[in-house]
Parts: structure tokens; C-alpha cells; sequence
């Protein structure tokens, strides 16, 4: 959760374990960001640049043009969400980055995506009372 220039990034992952195949090293992850302008101009989003790092270390970055093909215009007080994917070949890793916005008067600034992690989800686990 972080708010830059106005705009609050808010983003949340779960494990698709149904999509996920350990065996050939794939760890599929959906995760859901929501953009809110909480600001009082109004800022349209033309790009993104994500970091993602596997639990190995390994850095990729990621850049293009708009979300999911939008390029939402948030006024004050808007939200846009939206979901997406992300493979890794380790079972958890980090994603963290920008998105570059664009004021109506032209100017350009970056939302910083703060950085959450790819995880799945632990077992629950069952405490067994010893045997005496």
C-alpha cells in the first residue's frame, strides 16, 4: 500500500497452485492492484515497469504500455482495479515497482508499486500431543 503523487497503489497476490507445475520449476501467481487517486488532479496511467525477483535472486525487469491494455484516467477520487499473472520458476519471489502517470497539463511522474511478495500459502499445521 503506498501513495505517490496523489495515487495509492494497493496490491495483493495469491498462488495458483492449480496453474503451478513444481516439477518443470513453475509457480504461477495472480495478483490484483487497485489504483486510486486520492489526490485532487486528475492523472491517466500510460505505463508500468515491474521489478520481479524469484526466490533465487534472479531480477527481471518489465516494462510496457498501459495495464491489462487500459490506460485508466482516474479523476479525484476514482479507482480502477485490475488483475494480471506472474510465473516464477521458484515457489516465491517479490514484485515491486512504477507505473508512469500523465497529468492533463501534460506532466509526467511515477507511482511507486511498493513491494509484496509471491508466496503460497502454508498448510495449516496439526500439533500432535505426545504419546506418554
Amino acid at each position: 500500500d503506498t501513495t505517490t503523487h496523489g495515487i495509492r497503489v494497493q496490491a495483493v497476490a495469491q498462488f495458483l497452485a492449480g496453474e503451478s507445475t513444481p516439477d518443470t520449476r513453475r509457480y504461477v501467481f495472480a495478483y490484483e492492484v487497485t489504483l486510486t487517486n486520492v489526490g485532487d488532479r486528475p492523472a491517466r496511467l500510460q505505463g508500468r515497469h515491474w521489478i520481479i525477483v524469484d526466490g533465487e535472486g534472479r531480477r527481471e525487469d518489465v516494462r510496457g504500455r498501459g495495464v491489462v491494455g487500459a490506460y485508466p484516467h482516474l479523476q479525484p477520487g476514482d479507482s480502477y482495479t485490475y488483475k494480471s499473472f506472474c510465473p516464477l520458476p521458484t515457489p516465491w519471489g517479490t514484485m515491486e515497482g512504477s507505473y508512469t502517470f500523465v497529468r492533463d497539463d501534460g506532466s509526467k511522474f511515477e507511482a511507486a508499486i511498493g513491494r509484496f511478495f509471491l508466496v503460497p500459502v502454508a498448510p495449516n499445521l496439526t500439533v500432535e500431543s505426545p504419546s506418554v
